[in-house]
């Protein structure tokens, strides 16, 4: 397989060192706003289950069904993860 010659100026190089610290830093913001909601994120969890298993979940336009706790999910011993 032959790869097409590819030069960059040194005005393109230094464009992209500056872009790639500053997709860096974005991201770093966004996981640290994530991280700082993960006790709301939690309540909002814990809240959606009970909500669940006391009022049920619409299974069929007007038809609703509670959900069994045996039917609710363990929570995974790792971090929650978003996916951006």
């Amino acid at each position: 397989m032959k790869f097409i010659e590819n030069k960059r100026s040194r005005e393109a190089e230094a464009w992209l060192k500056k872009e790639i610290v500053e997709q860096k830093r974005r991201y770093r913001k966004i996981v640290a706003e994530q991280e700082a909601l993960t006790p709301k994120r939690d309540k909002w969890i814990a809240d959606f289950l009970q909500r669940i298993q006391t009022r049920g979940v619409h299974t069929h336009y007007d038809q609703m069904r509670k959900v069994r706790p045996e039917e609710i999910p363990v929570k995974p011993k790792r971090k929650f993860k978003v996916v951006f």
